[in-house]
Formats: C-alpha cells, sequence, structure tokens
C-alpha cells in the first residue's frame, strides 16, 4: 500500500504526463494547420499574382514572352495559281487579303510566331500604306514596286524591308521548285534582326472576349461565308470538329506547304470602295462601311468605322456595341461592296451561289 507522500507524488507525475501529451498533440496539429494554411495562402497567391501574358495582335497566350517587344511584320505574299501553296499563312497572327489586278494578294502580319521560309513574296501597293499603318511602324517584307508605289511607301511609317533593302541578310531568295516571278521566300527569323532599334510592337488591333465570355445571343450560327474576290472565289466555312474557320478557293481546299488547310479564328469581311491608280485597285480604308464578323461559328453584322490610319478599325454591331473576336489568328477580307453571301448554318453551300 503506498503512503499518503508517495500517492500524491505518483498523482503528480500522470498529471503531467496527460498534460504533456494533450500539449504535444495540440502544439503538432496547429503546427500543421499553420503549415496548410500557409502552403494555400502561398499557392492562393501564386496563382493570383502570374498575369497571361497576351499577344497584341490574337489575344491569346503568347508562345514565348520575349516576342512580345518586337515590331510587326507585314509579308505581301502571292496569290497567283503557280505561288500556291504558300508558305506562313497559317502562321501569321492576321491576314489581309485584298484586290489586286485580276487576282488577290495577301498581306501577312506577324509578330507572336514567325515562318522560315515565308512566301512567295511579291510586290507592294498603294493600298498597302492606310491599311497597315495602325500596326505601328511595321517591318513590310516585299519584292518591290514601280517607281510611285516604292516612294510613298518610304516615306510611310512603315519600314522597308524589300528585295533590294534587305537581300540575304533577311534571307531572301529563289526557290528552284517554282518559277520567277513567284518563287521569291526570305526568312522572318533574320528579317527581324533588321528592325531598327528604335522600333516598337504593334498595339492590339481587335477587342477580344475574356475567358468564359459568350457571344451575343442575337448572332446568327453559321455554315460559311462565299465571296467574290477579283479573280477568285473564296469561300470561308465553319468546322465544328476544329472550331474553326477553314478556307477555300475556287471550291478547292486551300491548303499551305505542309498541306494543312489554311484555318482562322476569326474572319473578318470588311466591305470598302475600291478605288484606281492606274490600273491597279487601290482599297479605300479610311472612313467607315459595312463590316461581318465570323467568330466562334457565327456571324456579327455591324459596321466598321476609321478616320485615322495610325489607329485601329472599331467594329460595332448594329446596337453600337464593340464586337469582341475569338482569341486566335484572324483573316480580313477587304471586299468591294455586296460581294458576299452568308449561308447559314445547315445549308448545303453548293446550293448557294456566289454573289
Amino acid at each position: 500500500m503506498l503512503n499518503r507522500k508517495t500517492r500524491n507524488f505518483v498523482v503528480l507525475i500522470v498529471a503531467g504526463l496527460v498534460f504533456v501529451s494533450c500539449s504535444g498533440s495540440s502544439d503538432s496539429s496547429t503546427t500543421e494547420s499553420v503549415v496548410e494554411s500557409t502552403d494555400a495562402s502561398v499557392e492562393a497567391t501564386t496563382t493570383s499574382t502570374i498575369p497571361v501574358v497576351r499577344a497584341p495582335l490574337t489575344g491569346a497566350q503568347a508562345p514565348d514572352e520575349t516576342v512580345i517587344g518586337r515590331p510587326a511584320m507585314v509579308v505581301k505574299i502571292d496569290n497567283h495559281p503557280k505561288a500556291r501553296p504558300q508558305w506562313g499563312l497559317n502562321q501569321a497572327d492576321i491576314v489581309f487579303e485584298e484586290n489586286v489586278e485580276q487576282l488577290t494578294r495577301f498581306a501577312a502580319v506577324f509578330q507572336s510566331q514567325g515562318s522560315d521560309p515565308v512566301g512567295p513574296i511579291r510586290s507592294g501597293r498603294l493600298q498597302d500604306i492606310d491599311l497597315l499603318a495602325s500596326l505601328n511602324g511595321p517591318l513590310f517584307v516585299w519584292s518591290g514596286g514601280n517607281s510611285k508605289v516604292t516612294a510613298e511607301i518610304r516615306k510611310s511609317t512603315m519600314i522597308d524591308l524589300s528585295h533590294s533593302a534587305a537581300n540575304e541578310a533577311g534571307g531572301f531568295r529563289r526557290e528552284s521548285s517554282r518559277v520567277a516571278p513567284h518563287n521569291l521566300v526570305a526568312e522572318t527569323s533574320k528579317l527581324w534582326t533588321l528592325a531598327p532599334a528604335d522600333a516598337k510592337p504593334p498595339v492590339p488591333q481587335f477587342e477580344y472576349r475574356a475567358d468564359g465570355e459568350t457571344v451575343p445571343t442575337d448572332a446568327k450560327p453559321s455554315g460559311a461565308v462565299k465571296i467574290s474576290m477579283d479573280g477568285v472565289d473564296v469561300m470561308w466555312e465553319w468546322s465544328p470538329e476544329n472550331l474553326t474557320f477553314v478556307r477555300s478557293q475556287d471550291d478547292k481546299p486551300h491548303v499551305d506547304v505542309e498541306d494543312v488547310r489554311i484555318n482562322a479564328a476569326n474572319v473578318v469581311v470588311m466591305s470598302v470602295v475600291y478605288g484606281k491608280s492606274g490600273s491597279s485597285p487601290v482599297a479605300k480604308t479610311l472612313g467607315s462601311g459595312e463590316v461581318w464578323v465570323y467568330t466562334a461559328g457565327v456571324l456579327i453584322q455591324g459596321s466598321w468605322e476609321r478616320t485615322d490610319p495610325l489607329k485601329p478599325y472599331v467594329f460595332k454591331d448594329t446596337k453600337g456595341v464593340a464586337i469582341k473576336l475569338t482569341p486566335g489568328r484572324t483573316w480580313v477580307e477587304v471586299i468591294r461592296a455586296k460581294s458576299a453571301v452568308h449561308v447559314p448554318a445547315g445549308i448545303d453551300t453548293a446550293s448557294v451561289p456566289y454573289p
């Protein structure tokens, strides 16, 4: 039997052990809780403080942050039958298709990515000056032009990187598998090294929908748009499988040198007035006119406006609300008035004639 003094000592020891055990358990759970809370806080902070870097001409995440500060580069690409298939059309952020002499030509705008090689490269036109001025002094890659065009382009805000100006330093060469004059190519990676030290990146040319933002409820589901350009019939069809618009020329799929169908997230059909300089059409891209914007499988109708060539086009729907595009690559069809027809979803495109 324990005496009174011994019993009291044992009670003290047991109580102490219980206290230590409880205290240790409490400290451990508190520590774990603090660690978990800290980890969650760090994770939340990390997630919320790393912004997505978006390319200015696509509104999509930039493939490489180092390219964001470089200038836009416009390459005049041939669309003569002997120039097809082309290099670089599926790598350009924006492509303008413009009427020239009984045919069309592309002004392919590169910034977020390039194309080695790119082409076939052809001559510039007077209409390029206003059409491209909002790109903030872009590098202009072309094969040359007549004396009037050459003088005006050199006086413009564009940086002349013609065949004669850039030559081998820009990677210009004749492609042996093609015939002249439809065989001149260059390399965008080399051409960018020729940019002036003070060259600046372009400002965004369009407004884009935010993640999760939907198209207007009154937009029209689209099957295709058929366009009669000078010397070529163009069709853009919505591909639900690929969630993009795909291009045809003269009712044949238009593909690049990699045999990939020419495609775009957005197709802007912009009606303009065409004047003339000699035998060359001149698109008047200052003022206003009708615009059809094809995006996310729908058509949004409205108007375009532009009073200053150094500022981007403004697109608004029939209610006066800014039209927003899908982040990604965009084609702009610079058409004559009344030369496009909308094909609603579910209608056989072959049953709808070109206008």
